[in-house]
């Protein structure tokens, strides 16, 4: 039965159906083979697709997306950008090290890798390309930089993760900022040896008026993740709620302190929020009642048990767990991964003594490195279109940067204070 439900899936995501729609294909084929056609209970797979959509805390999804794109398109990137460039633009290889603080800063409002990729990579990729960088270390700065989204709170795939896992959504967001700032000075450091290799002389150093003058226009945007975690943190609002203040502060910021959002422009980014929170919202319609017939089924158990049966040792269970995510992300859809996946794996890895939130950030950190990743990789993608390069160039020039990544795993997992000291830390 686990081969048939997960191959089948597997099977229906290569030829390109769409993820929502494979995991109710998926479900719909083994309840026939289990019950026989003409006893599909339609009315129970209606219901378990709408309670899986019906959760307040789901809520925070249309907002992130909202917010990110108000950000990404009222003129935030640019002033981002120049930050970024009078902090760290003097050093050696001086604008990838801008190319990684700006995705760094930017994570804090967007929490969509796509969008980082999208977003800032136009004006990360001009500016190094017109520095006199070349295309492979352009385009592998970028796209590494961009899975630093994700984990750097706000992060709709760790609120998936948390409403799945029925873990603490507040911990899940804060646990991402110590990864999150890890997989940044990883890469920065890679990026220096690189520097180095090449010869890139560093930059000039701005004055300390010219550093003020780029810090008091970026201020108000860089206050987003300060305020949002702030607000998490003293009990001022709940994730779901720091979302929706998320969206009026951006909104505020682009329409009225900047006014460069217009009503035209405003309602091609409700128009473009709508149609991908519909496309999210589908997908966890779909995976719940994938989930559901999962412990029905009772797969989860039969799984645990298959892994416990080739091992006992924890190390070994971990090491397939991490093994499994990131051949998953190499051909499925990261938020499909996490619904389908979470009621699979989450009793594994809780068995063996992972917690929850640190499980959490495990899995949305292996998916982000799927991402870089062919068939699927829609990072590498994404900075390919925006670079104007083809795929082979453009796994190429990332391949260096998948050792930074996979170091920040491994301590991910090895070392779980790194997940769960500061919201221990900030509950006391």
């Amino acid at each position: 039965m686990i081969a048939i439900f997960l191959g089948l899936l597997l099977l229906l995501f290569l030829f390109g159906m769409p993820a929502a729609l494979s995991m109710g294909v998926t479900t719909l084929v083994v309840v026939a083979i289990e019950r026989g056609i003409d006893s599909i209970p339609f009315t129970i797979i209606a219901q378990r697709m709408l309670y899986g959509a019906n959760s307040f805390t789901l809520l925070a999804i249309p907002f992130f997306l909202l917010a990110g794109n108000l950000m990404n398109a009222g003129g935030i990137t640019d002033r981002i950008f120049t930050f970024a460039k009078a902090m760290v633009g003097h050093w050696r290889g001086g604008m990838g090290h801008v190319n990684i603080v700006s995705s760094m800063i930017f994570s804090g409002m967007s929490g969509s890798a796509v969008a980082d990729a999208m977003g800032l990579g136009t004006v990360e990729i001009k500016a190094m390309r017109d520095a006199g960088y070349e295309d492979d270390i352009c385009i592998g700065v970028t796209a590494a930089s961009a899975t630093i989204g994700p984990i750097i709170p706000p992060s709709i795939p760790l609120v998936i993760f948390g409403v799945l896992a029925n873990a603490s959504i507040a911990d899940l967001l804060i646990a991402g900022i110590a990864p999150g700032f890890a997989m940044g000075f990883a890469l920065m450091v890679m990026l220096a040896i690189q520097a180095r290799i090449r010869g890139y002389p560093p930059g000039e150093r701005p004055s300390l008026e010219m550093f003020l003058r780029s810090l008091a226009k970026a201020i108000l945007p860089i206050l987003t993740p300060v305020i949002l975690v702030g607000g998490i943190w003293t009990g001022l609002f709940t994730p779901t709620e720091a979302a929706a203040v998320a969206v009026v502060y951006a909104a505020i910021l682009t329409g009225f302190v900047y006014r460069l959002m217009t009503v035209r422009k405003f309602w091609e980014i409700l128009r473009r929020t709508m149609y991908d929170t519909a496309a999210i919202m589908l997908i966890i319609a779909a995976a719940n009642l994938y989930g559901w017939f999962l412990v029905f089924a009772k797969i989860p158990q039969d799984f645990a048990a298959l892994m416990q049966a080739v091992t006992s040792d924890p190390v070994i269970i971990l090491l397939m767990i991490n093994t499994l995510l990131l051949i998953v992300g190499c051909f499925m859809e990261s938020l499909a991964a996490i619904t389908v996946l979470t009621p699979i794996l989450l009793p594994v890895a809780v068995g063996v003594g992972i917690h929850p939130v640190q499980f959490g950030i495990i899995m949305v950190l292996n998916l982000m490195i799927g991402l870089l990743t062919p068939p699927l990789g829609m990072v590498a993608f994404a900075v390919g279109k925006v670079a104007g390069s083809t795929m082979d160039k453009t796994i190429k020039a990332i391949i260096p940067y998948y050792i930074p990544l996979l170091i920040c795993l491994l301590a991910v997992n090895v070392f779980p204070w790194l997940t769960l000291g500061l919201p221990s830390l900030f509950k006391g």
